[in-house]
């Protein structure tokens, strides 16, 4: 096998920065604020970017290098840049993409965070929004602008789990000259890689199922060379930076990626299984069972249907409360790809300060839970959720 064409897991396991005299297997932590130089002339060269070297860890570190160039080469990438979290890499990009003046059409479904941004925030700079409904692709020409910059887009989408096709969209973008920006979170690079369907940027929370364990922050943002440059140069400025502590961490969790993205995603279409036959559950939708409307898209751009499923309990709110008020051994938290299983009511946590028009718009009812497998047994996981139906 070439050094060129190694397997994902391989990849990510010998993917490593240089190592030091000691000759060390484990690339160590470099927990250092900055680097030093030979004389004048070497800090010179270095800061005006004649001589590839890290100069300041708000810039770059051996361990945010390695990091990223992991990344890269799981998601096909010719560049990226790291982040102190995931919104930091969604907002980086937003920043340093869009002007005063700009237009940007996204999917209705995406991370209450993100549709903050949309809504409250990017207005302030004169920068306007259009939603298109996940349901009605056919619908997303018409809503893109002499002025739009990109199309945006989470595939599975949070929280509901629907499936965009990437290469609709990316036929779309390329026709009117547009960029195409995916948020590829709830998939990973082991499950799907939207620059193979046309994507020109992808971002990460690397807080979800690349940590893997619900220890760090982290996000990332990787693409064509020429824009990461620009997304390097604004995040150089203004400091949303991953720290090398989180990076050292990353690296070593994305070794074991592909093996806990096998496993959690038999649980989740384990789960979603049984839930579609309860009594108590009104619907189920997860990328790989049959009954998700996107799924011959699913099985066509992904490897594995991922580790989220969402379902709605019968009896609204007080069914939803019930519910979670009786679960055990499952955690009840807003996090989600953790090796622990978690379950999140969205329309009280993750979306509680969007729009109830959106939520509705978006199918986040009162009672719909959004559900993370973890690593456990999946026998214990579906005793846990029996019990509590009950």
């Amino acid at each position: 096998m070439s050094k060129e064409n190694k397997h994902f897991e391989t990849e990510a396991i010998r993917t490593q920065s240089e190592t030091t005299q000691f000759s060390e297997h484990s690339v160590p932590l470099y927990l250092t604020s900055g680097f030093v130089f030979d004389d004048a002339e070497e800090m010179r060269a270095s800061f005006a970017e004649e001589k590839e070297r890290d100069l300041y860890s708000r810039y770059s570190n051996p361990n945010t290098n390695e990091f990223i160039e992991k990344v890269c080469k799981m998601e096909g990438a010719e560049a990226g840049f790291a982040f102190a979290s995931g919104m930091a890499a969604v907002f980086s990009t937003f920043a340093t993409l869009l002007d005063s003046g700009d237009h940007v059409v996204s999917c209705s479904s995406v991370f209450g965070a993100t549709h903050g941004l949309f809504t409250k925030y990017l207005p302030k700079w004169n920068i306007s929004s259009s939603y298109f409904n996940i349901n009605e692709p056919e619908t997303i020409e018409a809503l893109i602008q002499s002025n739009t910059k990109f199309i945006y887009a989470e595939t599975p989408t949070n929280p509901g789990v629907d499936v965009l096709d990437l290469d609709f969209l990316s036929a779309l973008c390329k026709k009117h000259n547009l960029l195409l920006v995916i948020d590829n979170c709830f998939a990973t690079p082991y499950l799907q890689n939207p620059i193979k369907h046309g994507a020109d940027l992808v971002i990460h929370s690397a807080t979800k199922l690349m940590d893997g364990q619900g220890r760090v922050l982290g996000g990332i943002t990787v693409g064509k060379k020429e824009l990461i440059r620009e997304i390097y140069l604004f995040s150089r400025l203004t400091g949303p930076s991953m720290s090398p502590f989180n990076a050292w961490v990353l690296s070593k969790s994305l070794e074991t990626l592909a093996v806990r993205a096998e496993r959690h995603c038999e649980n989740a279409l384990k789960l979603a299984t049984y839930l579609e036959e309860h009594p108590k559950v009104k619907w189920v939708k997860y990328p790989f069972l049959k009954s998700h409307p996107k799924y011959e898209v699913a099985k066509k751009q992904m490897r594995l249907g991922g580790n989220i499923v969402a379902f709605e309990v019968e009896g609204g709110i007080e069914g939803g409360r019930n519910f979670f008020d009786n679960i055990k051994m499952c955690s009840l938290s807003a996090n989600l790809g953790d090796t622990r299983t978690i379950v999140t009511h969205p329309a009280s946590t993750t979306h509680a300060k969007v729009e109830p028009e959106v939520k509705a718009a978006v199918g986040i009812t009162d009672g719909m839970v959004r559900c993370s497998l973890g690593l456990e047994h999946i026998d214990d996981i579906i005793a846990d959720f029996e019990q509590a139906l009950k």
